[in-house]
Formats: C-alpha cells, sequence, structure tokens
C-alpha cells in the first residue's frame, strides 16, 4: 500500500518536510532506496549512502538539511527511533495468512472462538479453548484445554499455549514459542548432592547415584495485555500457583521464563535470558542477553543488567548490574580494569625483585 510523505507524517504526529503529495510504498536503506520507498537515513553517517540509491524521501534526524542531501521530502522526528516503530507498523505487509477457518484445522465442539478469527492450516483447538475476536493463528499451532487468547492475539507458526493458560489482549508469539509447557521440577529421596553443594558452596557434593522423581507442575500461566514472545521463547506453569507475567512485557528469542516466576509490567527480556524458578521480577526491567537469573531472588523495579550477566543473589531496584557473578556495573568495570593491569604489575613486581635481589647481593 502506498502512503504519502504527509500521510506518514501525520500518522506520527510529525511535520512532513518538502513534497508532502510525494507516495511511497515501502522503506529501505540509504544506498538500496528506490524512488518509491522512503530512506531510513536517521543519523549522519547513514545519510552518506543516499547517493548511492535513489531515495527523493528519507526520514532523517531532527534538524537536517534535507535540501543539501538532494530529497524532494523528509520527515525530521526528534526521536527517529521512535517514529521508526510507527512507520514500521504501517509498511509491515504482513505473514499473509487468510482469514477463516482452514479446512485441515481441529478445532473442537466446544471451543469458542470470537467475531473474524483467522485458524491456519493443520491447528489444534482444544476443548473449552477461547480466542479473542480478531485473533489469527498461523500453520500449526495448539491452544489448548481451557486455554484463553484475548482479542487479536497474533500466533506465528507453531505456537503451543497449554492448557489453562490465560492470555491478554494484542499478544503476539513468534514461531515456535511455548506457554504453559510443566517447569522443571524435580526431586531425589534423599538429599541430593546439588543441595549439598548448594548448602556447603561447592565444598560438599555426592558420589553416588541418585533418581529424579517428578513435581508435577498443577498451576498454569496468566499473561497480560500487549506482551510478545520471540521464536522458541518458553513460559512455563507454575507448581501449585501460577506464573505472571505483567503487561507490556517483551521476550526475545530463545528467553526462558522458570516455573512460579512473577515478573511486572513492562520488561524486557532479551534473548537466551534464563530466569529460575520462583523468582520475582520488578516492573521496568531489562535483562540483557544471555543473563541468567537464579531461583527464588527478587529483582528490583527498573533494574538493569548488562550481556551475560549472571545473578546470584537479590537486586536493589535501580541498580546496573554486569559480571559473573553480578554486581554495580561501575564497580565490574573497574575491576576488569584492574584485571588487565595486572601483567604489567607482575612484570613490575618481578623487575622489583630482581633489582633488591641485586641489591642484596652486594651487601
Amino acid at each position: 500500500m502506498a502512503y504519502s510523505i504527509q500521510d506518514i507524517a501525520t500518522a506520527l504526529g510529525l511535520t512532513a518536510e518538502g513534497n508532502g503529495a510525494l507516495t511511497v510504498s515501502g522503506v529501505a536503506e540509504p544506498a538500496t532506496c528506490g524512488p518509491d520507498q522512503i530512506a531510513l537515513a536517521m543519523r549522519p553517517a547513514y545519510a552518506e549512502d543516499l547517493p548511492h540509491g535513489q531515495a527523493r524521501a528519507a526520514m532523517l534526524w531532527q534538524g537536517a538539511d534535507w535540501r543539501a542531501l538532494g530529497l524532494e521530502a523528509a520527515i525530521l522526528p526528534p526521536r527517529p527511533r521512535f517514529a521508526m516503530s510507527g512507520l514500521s507498523a504501517m509498511m509491515d505487509p504482513g505473514q499473509g495468512y487468510a482469514p477463516g477457518i482452514h479446512p485441515s484445522a481441529v478445532v473442537d465442539p466446544s471451543a469458542i472462538l470470537g467475531t473474524e478469527v483467522s485458524i491456519g492450516p493443520f491447528c489444534v483447538i482444544g476443548p473449552g479453548a477461547r480466542i479473542g475476536a480478531g485473533s489469527v493463528l498461523g500453520p500449526q499451532c495448539h491452544v489448548g484445554w481451557d486455554a484463553t487468547l484475548g482479542d487479536g492475539a497474533l500466533l506465528h507458526a507453531g505456537v503451543r499455549i497449554g492448557a489453562r493458560v490465560r492470555i491478554g489482549a494484542r499478544f503476539i508469539a513468534q514461531p515456535g514459542a511455548v506457554v504453559g509447557a510443566d517447569g522443571f521440577s524435580f526431586v531425589t529421596p534423599e538429599v541430593s548432592g546439588v543441595e549439598r553443594a548448594r548448602e556447603s558452596l561447592g565444598a560438599e557434593g555426592t558420589d553416588a547415584a541418585q533418581s529424579w522423581a517428578r513435581i508435577h507442575s498443577l498451576g498454569a500461566v496468566r499473561i497480560g495485555d500487549d506482551v510478545e514472545l520471540g521464536a522458541n521463547a518458553c513460559i512455563d506453569r507454575g507448581t501449585v500457583r501460577d506464573t505472571l507475567v505483567g503487561d507490556g512485557c517483551k521476550f526475545d528469542n530463545l528467553a526462558q521464563v522458570g516455573h512460579n516466576v512473577v515478573i511486572g509490567r513492562d520488561c524486557l527480556i532479551c534473548a537466551q535470558v534464563g530466569i529460575a524458578g520462583s523468582t520475582r521480577i520488578g516492573k521496568n526491567v531489562v535483562l540483557g542477553g544471555q543473563t541468567g537469573v537464579s531461583d527464588n531472588l527478587v529483582i528490583g523495579d527498573n533494574v538493569i543488567t548488562g550481556g551475560a550477566t549472571k545473578v546470584l543473589a537479590n537486586v536493589p531496584a535501580g541498580r546496573v548490574m554486569l559480571g559473573y557473578p553480578a554486581m554495580k556495573m561501575d564497580t565490574h568495570i573497574e575491576s576488569y580494569k584492574g584485571l588487565r593491569r595486572l601483567p604489567r604489575l607482575f612484570r613490575d613486581v618481578a623487575a622489583l625483585q630482581k633489582a633488591v635481589s641485586k641489591l642484596a647481593g652486594n651487601d
């Protein structure tokens, strides 16, 4: 679909510069932009590639001299990446999911489907499941017994929603995401080596063979509104109570949320993050890629962790953490600087030892 630059600017709450009637039907990087696309050149360094393409219009940065860049029209947002959010929504052609219920889908007679629901090929909708109005399920999705999807859900190919899961409005799940698998809960008849190692901080373990008994997951998962799951992200059901995810949370690919975890609203959980069971995450928390959070911890509101941080203790609200084990980011950086200086320090100490040894020999 084509939009005029004026239409785009109005939709974004911005002002169009130049020829607002110019129409575009897509977006592109500056060097590959065609005459019917809008170039994304939101920094001066990106704008250097505009002469290599055929862009007539671009989204730039506030105060950019768009005429000097040879453009006919431009949009100059104060926060370009935020404006890109709205622009990308306008230009998204979607996945081509067809309306209606595909003949190969299996929908239990007791399931309740809202208006204008799309059910793709080979989907299975279980007994008592409820699918909200305007929801779209891509091919090979499964919604389990007594599960609920709110209005406007979008499940891409191969998403699995387990029994009794409750999900709010406008939920988006990328291919392969799983909500409501059993938690990873096992126990040994005797005190396990893991328990002894943890209690003794590694001083004691066991060399005896141990068998593991399953603790069944009797709880479910409850997810708020406007939550998004990345590809192959997994949220486990609770052991007795439900695992909880607040409104507005966004999960990247391969994120793992353990049983009984509670996550506050508007958290950002990046790729390959693992949150162990029964941990509580506050509001507006950002966990950088490959962050690991141990079980039964409390992470306060507005905490940020850098990539590959390993959280082994409670974190107060507002802290920025980094490292293994996690510590305040500024402290970790100072420690890392000290670590890098160690080889030079060792050389200096060796030289001093040699000098002292010579002096002692002269005496």
